[in-house]
């Protein structure tokens, strides 16, 4: 297997024809010279923003938001290359201790980060009692706050979430299983932030929460769609590229291109898929309004 597609699956371009200004909102990259953080569940393979951009063109998408992955903690040198090496057709979402100066916090913004992960998941260095700090933290600057967190976090603290000063991202369908699809509390809990605009859901890692680890899985199509039909403008896409679980051996590569073949059948028609992946991504991460052609 050649070193592209050792990150994904396949070699075929996506079916769909996508809008200018594209958006892949969630990719990592990772380098072994950059030490994995003590306690890392994940330390996949090399992975670098040269190696997405390949796949980038099987895809059809233009712009990418390169998040800090659990691997490095807040080390985010790794993330800030990559934006660098994007231009203006990337953003950033990192991780922080808190502790950093609004001098730090300004001078990140200016390289073009737009938000803070928060992985209760995998994470080793953060816990809930962290997030109303970090939220504080970064209200001044407009940001919003990304969230990987169990399910029983989420309705446990649903509270704390509602009193946050920043808009949530929930990131790989919120957690939300396609068995928990209108019959759990979490998911209820996620469709009335989204309708209240407080919140965010990245419909990125279908594979993650499908329980044949693909999104392709036909039961993950009512799960997009509750997302879709109570708040369109605030719904995201993301490949969660280099997909580290499955390097790892979690389960099986994705295919990147089928991946953005399935968010269109979620999508149902042109002008949602747009404004998934093109309108939305403009409004939160801020680039640059893409012509409608």
């Amino acid at each position: 297997m050649s070193r592209l597609y050792a990150f994904s699956a396949g070699t075929a371009r996506a079916k769909v024809s996508l809008s200018n200004g594209a958006c892949d909102c969630h990719i990592h990259v990772y380098d072994n010279k950059v030490p994995a953080i003590v306690g890392a569940a994940l330390n996949p393979p090399d992975a670098s923003i040269s190696d997405y951009q390949q796949v980038q063109q099987r895809m059809g998408t233009q712009r990418a938001v390169v998040v800090t992955p659990s691997t490095y903690g807040a080390d985010n040198r790794l993330t800030l290359a990559a934006m660098s090496q994007l231009g203006s057709a990337g953003r950033g979402v990192v991780v922080i201790t808190g502790d950093e100066t609004l001098e730090d916090l300004c001078q990140l913004n200016e390289q073009g980060v737009r938000g803070v992960r928060v992985n209760l998941s995998k994470g080793v260095i953060h816990q809930i009692s962290d997030v109303p700090t970090l939220a504080r933290r970064i209200a001044p600057l407009g940001w919003h706050l990304q969230l990987l967190m169990p399910v029983d976090k989420l309705l446990e603290h649903r509270e704390l979430l509602l009193k946050l000063p920043v808009d949530l991202v929930f990131d790989h369908f919120g957690r939300i299983t396609p068995e928990l699809c209108g019959r759990n509390r979490a998911h209820d809990t996620l469709l009335h932030l989204l309708k209240e605009r407080r919140a965010w859901i990245k419909l990125s890692g279908g594979y993650l929460v499908s329980s044949i680890c693909s999104s392709n899985d036909p039961q993950l199509l009512p799960l997009a769609r509750s997302f879709i039909d109570a708040a369109p403008d605030r719904v995201l896409w993301g490949s969660d590229w280099p997909h580290a679980t499955a390097s790892a051996g979690h389960q099986p590569m994705p295919d990147d291109a089928a991946q953005l073949d399935a968010l269109a059948s979620w999508a149902g028609n042109s002008d949602r898929l747009r404004q998934i992946l093109v309108i939305n991504p403009e409004k939160l991460y801020g680039f640059t309004p893409s012509s409608s052609h």
